[in-house]
């Protein structure tokens, strides 16, 4: 995190239109493939690319097939991509991928649920393991991680005043530079934090004052440099120095800082949400796909080594326990931290996910 997105990252009602001309493009290109993958044995799954999809490659996915005899394949695509090609291709019964990655929000809601496996049974056979948090196997899918959307800065702009929270955000004059935020066709995070930085307290943000916030956006949408839609597209605008402070994924922020980047955080009004991998109905391989989860939630020691590498908290508290201190330094652990993240509330935000989109989209183009 995503999607925290969180993450980065919820489904919207898509065209009738859109979702036709999609199939269109899918096509013969889509059997043929999901005929390629079946005979192979081979499970493919939707990532978001960069740093996140080496990191699963390197410590799970390689893993996995060298004790399965199993292939795991990835194709990269943003968060809003995987929910419309997966939304299509379970409609057109032509479905090439196993896996999609998305938020819980995401994942939970009525509209990915309507393409995905339940798996109630699955997760019956992890019910008394002590070590998995609360939903880290759910009928929606298996949480691999728990990310924040958060705020980060470059500290060699902010040398000896820095921002801590959405209302440095806003304030130009005390933190001036170009800024970042996100625009993944899930804007309830950008919104919130707007109305954090008009004073709303993160107790009463929900249900969301979508008018009030996008007044809000007003006065900060001039010094928006980067309207950023992939993880990669984030840390890149980092470098290049096209923001100097921006809400971006925790990953990706402490990625920047591990390659030495002037990369800081603060957890002041984040937002926490867990990366879920759900399983696409009639994918090529619904079994090797089953097998990759469970092969993820049975090896704490893989769960800890992915953490590590991304700075996030993995769903086993026995992978915590194998973290190093210094990367345990890198999550949010301490009930001070937790108590500055804000507390969201899935069921509105599916329930009006269509109303925000169409308002962001709208402001967007004003």
């Amino acid at each position: 995190m995503r999607r925290a997105q969180p993450s980065t990252r919820f489904p919207v009602a898509f065209p009738t239109r859109s979702i036709q001309g999609l199939a269109c493009q899918i096509g013969l290109s889509l059997m043929m493939s999901v005929a390629v993958s079946a005979q192979s044995g081979e499970v493919v799954v939707a990532t978001t690319g960069g740093v996140y999809d080496r990191t699963l490659k390197e410590i799970w996915f390689e893993p996995f097939t060298k004790a399965t005899g199993i292939k795991v394949s990835t194709v990269t695509a943003t968060d809003a991509e995987q929910r419309t090609r997966a939304q299509a291709m379970v409609g057109t019964g032509t479905v090439s991928w196993d896996i999609i990655n998305n938020v819980d929000v995401i994942a939970e809601s009525s509209q990915n649920r309507a393409f995905t496996r339940d798996l109630t049974q699955f997760c019956e056979q992890f019910a008394a393991r002590k070590d998995l948090v609360e939903k880290a196997c759910n009928p929606a899918g298996v949480r691999i991680s728990l990310n924040a959307t958060l705020l980060a800065f470059n500290t060699a702009t902010f040398k000896d005043s820095q921002p801590r929270n959405w209302a440095d955000f806003w304030d130009v004059s005390r933190f001036p530079g170009p800024r970042a935020l996100p625009n993944l066709n899930d804007p309830w995070r950008v919104l919130a934090a707007a109305l954090l930085a008009d004073g709303v307290s993160p107790d009463g943000l929900f249900p969301l004052d979508i008018d009030r916030a996008l007044k809000k956006l007003d006065q900060i949408k001039p010094q928006i440099q980067l309207w950023w839609r992939t993880g990669d597209q984030s840390q890149q605008g980092f470098r290049n120095g096209e923001y100097v402070i921006g809400m971006i994924w925790g990953t990706r922020a402490n990625a920047l800082k591990a390659e030495g980047q002037p990369a800081k955080i603060s957890y002041d009004g984040a937002f926490m949400l867990a990366d879920t991998m759900q399983l696409l109905r009639n994918g090529p391989n619904s079994e090797g796909a089953t097998a990759l989860l469970k092969y993820f939630l049975d090896n704490p020691a893989i769960q800890a080594r992915i953490a590590e590498r991304l700075n996030v908290t993995p769903p086993s508290l026995d992978a915590i326990a194998q973290m190093s201190d210094a990367a345990r330094a890198n999550i949010p652990t301490s009930p001070e931290v937790f108590r500055t993240i804000v507390k969201h509330d899935p069921e509105w935000i599916n329930a009006n996910q269509a109303k925000m989109l169409d308002a962001w989209n709208a402001w967007l183009q004003r």
